[in-house]
Formats: C-alpha cells, sequence, structure tokens
C-alpha cells in the first residue's frame, strides 16, 4: 500500500501560510510529486459551508464550544473525506491549518480545556498526524497590515475583526 506525506502551514492571520503552501506546491509538483493541497476550515464541500458560517460577522457572539465543535465537525470531514485517501494514494498532502490551530485558537485563545481538545482532535482526526508541522512566526502588526491591505473596500472576516480589536 502507498503511503503518502502530509505537511501542515501553521499560524496566525496573514503570517503566509497561503503563499507558502502553494510555493511549495508547486515546487513540489514541478519535481514530479503528486501533490494535494487543502485548507482549514474547508478543504470538502461541508467543510467550506462550515467555514462560511464560522467566518461570517454576523456570528460574532458565537459560545467557543459551539464554535469548536464547528471547526471539529470540519476536521473529521476533512480527514475521512479527504486527507486520508490522498495519503493512501501516495499523494503528499499540503494543508493550511490541523490541530495544532485548535489548540492554539480555541485552548489558549478562548480558555478550552487543552486535554478535552486533544482528545477530541484525536477522535475527529483518528489519530492522524502530520509528518511536518511548520508554523510561520509574524510579527502581530505585519499580520494585521497584510489582512487589511489584502481586503481593501471588503469586509473582514469574523476572527479577522476579533483580532483588530
Amino acid at each position: 500500500m502507498k503511503s503518502g506525506i502530509f505537511i501542515v502551514f501553521e499560524g496566525i492571520d496573514g503570517c503566509g501560510k497561503t503563499t507558502q503552501k502553494d510555493l511549495l506546491a508547486d515546487f513540489l509538483s514541478q519535481k514530479g510529486y503528486p501533490v494535494e493541497t487543502t485548507r482549514e476550515p474547508g478543504g470538502t464541500l461541508l467543510g467550506e459551508l462550515i467555514r462560511e458560517l464560522v467566518l461570517n460577522p454576523k456570528y460574532q457572539e458565537m459560545f467557543p464550544l459551539a464554535e469548536t465543535l464547528l471547526y471539529l465537525t470540519d476536521r473529521a470531514q476533512h480527514v475521512g473525506q479527504k486527507i486520508i485517501p490522498a495519503l493512501k494514494a501516495g499523494r503528499i498532502v499540503i494543508s493550511e491549518r490541523y490541530t495544532d490551530s485548535t489548540l492554539a485558537y480555541q485552548g489558549f485563545g478562548r480558555g478550552l480545556d487543552q486535554a478535552m481538545l486533544n482528545q477530541l482532535n484525536n477522535l475527529v482526526t483518528q489519530g492522524l498526524k502530520p509528518h511536518l508541522t511548520i508554523l510561520l512566526d509574524i510579527p502581530p502588526e505585519i499580520a494585521r497590515i497584510r489582512l487589511v491591505s489584502r481586503k481593501p473596500g471588503l469586509q473582514l472576516d469574523r476572527l479577522e475583526q476579533e483580532k483588530l480589536v
């Protein structure tokens, strides 16, 4: 049975995850490696619907546990429908965000119990861990400038608005 490689880019919004994911995917593809790119939340049809919901500024007052369960629902679908099949097919899967984002944002950011989040992450990922996680570290001030300049005249999403406060 073939076995792929799972790579994750983590970091705050505006740090360059999408850019680096795309650059790595292009480089590996040019070298002849089969590559699948994806993101969280999103990556599947259900995931994109969840993404629209959790990022919608209309739901600014979302309860932390409800928010977490939506992200975990996305991840369960993402892992089962997209990541595991691609890895079994021998592909290199490159994702923006994975379990570390939940620990950072919902654990440290929302104050939810880390042990509970670890158990839930293990459940929804079927124990799947990345082969490599790359944390892109950038000063928050630069990330804010990037976020605002990325969407001139457009409304920032729910989490982007929250981070700017």
